[in-house]
């Protein structure tokens, strides 16, 4: 089995914080998709992934694929059952921005076989929203998971961001609070960051706002674990809470060591011998593919290559670090190793065994990088 992600990098506007490759050139939408389709003529399964696997899950990822419209949608998922193998009951994934699921919207997911939404609420407060440059307003969340129900949708996501300068513990609880009435089954959440080259990483650097102190960052951390898995929530990732039996398919094939192909600019491939990615510039990559040329590099993975991908993914799982499987896939020496190097971390009460598991304890999420960066081969 296998994972297809299509990089749809346009944007009405630019978030402060985002770090993605996107554009605002919407004139391009046709061409684009053009060539996302020419692109998964030219990359089979068999050459992208060494075999002709199964495609088990897709996510339209972005930027935002809800500015595409209907026959852009259509034209794409044509070329996905023209040239891929697909399972049944597969999850389907679309990014959407809660301004666009409009009732014309709706209407168009209805002909397509998209059957979970990922939605960015990032907050209900409109101030902070304002504050990130987000098109919509918090009511426009409720209306939107309201509409995508009423369509049929029974798996939707939304992200959330913590962290915000001068936010206090209680705003954060608010937020916690909004998306628990929604009763969504998914909701990622991530601490604001200030990604280099961004305008919220300029405003940093100027002066103009600060972080929150580590103290407050934890708390909210803390806060958002403790409410949401009250609530019903399984913590199956660092980030990610999923009602039992909604954990983001396609999400956890990174995290798991399952091949994807990438299409479309600045998507990234990955088949456990090498990983691949095309060029992070739409206008070049539409040219490119025109003329019939794959603006795409890759890197072969050594095992150690390999073994560091498996400690910076898997230990971000509740399912962390199969040793059995680790063993007959690394080798005895590496299998010793990792397991040499967990030991101080289990008798901090960073790190535990189970069910013939290692993974992170609660303790050890709130310093995970640090647990990680232990293991790596440098």
């Amino acid at each position: 089995m296998a994972g297809l992600y299509i990089h749809i990098p346009f944007c009405e506007s630019r978030c402060i914080y985002c770090g993605f490759y996107s554009t605002t050139s919407l004139k391009l939408r046709d061409d684009y998709t053009d060539a996302l389709c020419q692109e998964m003529q030219m990359r089979p399964a068999k050459a992208a992934l060494g075999s002709n696997e199964t495609i088990e899950t897709i996510y339209l990822g972005g930027g935002t694929p809800s500015q595409l419209n209907g026959s852009h949608l259509n034209q794409i998922f044509s070329a996905i059952r023209k040239n891929y193998t697909l399972a049944e009951n597969m999850e389907i994934t679309m990014e959407c921005n809660p301004d666009d699921v409009t009732g014309d919207f709706c209407e168009t997911l209805k002909q397509l076989p998209i059957n979970r939404i990922s939605m960015g609420a990032q907050t209900f407060c409109n101030e902070r929203l304002r504050f990130l440059h987000r098109r919509h307003n918090a009511g426009e969340v409720e209306e939107a998971v309201t509409r995508l129900r009423n369509i049929g949708i029974r798996n939707i996501s939304i992200d959330l961001m913590f962290g915000f300068p001068e936010e206090s513990l209680s705003q954060w609880m608010s937020d916690i609070r909004h998306a628990i009435q929604l009763d969504v089954e998914h909701i990622s959440a991530y601490s604001l960051m200030y990604e280099e080259g961004t305008p919220l990483y300029h405003m940093l650097k100027q002066g103009k706002i600060s972080e929150i102190d580590e103290e407050t960052s934890r708390k909210m951390y803390e806060t958002l674990i403790d409410q949401l898995t009250g609530a019903g929530y399984e913590h199956y990732e660092i980030s990610n809470f999923a009602r039992p039996g909604f954990r983001s398919r396609h999400n956890s094939s990174y995290w798991h060591e399952v091949p994807y192909i990438g299409i479309g600019a600045a998507a990234h491939s990955y088949n456990r011998k090498q990983r691949s990615w095309n060029i992070e510039n739409i206008q070049t990559y539409i040219r490119s593919i025109g003329d019939g040329i794959l603006p795409s590099e890759s890197e072969q993975l050594d095992i150690f290559t390999r073994y560091n991908d498996l400690i910076t993914t898997a230990l971000r799982t509740s399912d962390g670090i199969n040793l059995m499987k680790m063993e007959q896939e690394f080798g005895k020496e590496l299998a010793d190793r990792l397991l040499q190097e967990a030991q101080s971390h289990i008798s901090r009460g960073l790190m535990k065994i189970k069910n013939g598991r290692l993974s992170l304890t609660r303790e050890g999420l709130y310093i995970s990088d640090d647990v990680m960066s232990d293991f790596m081969i440098i």
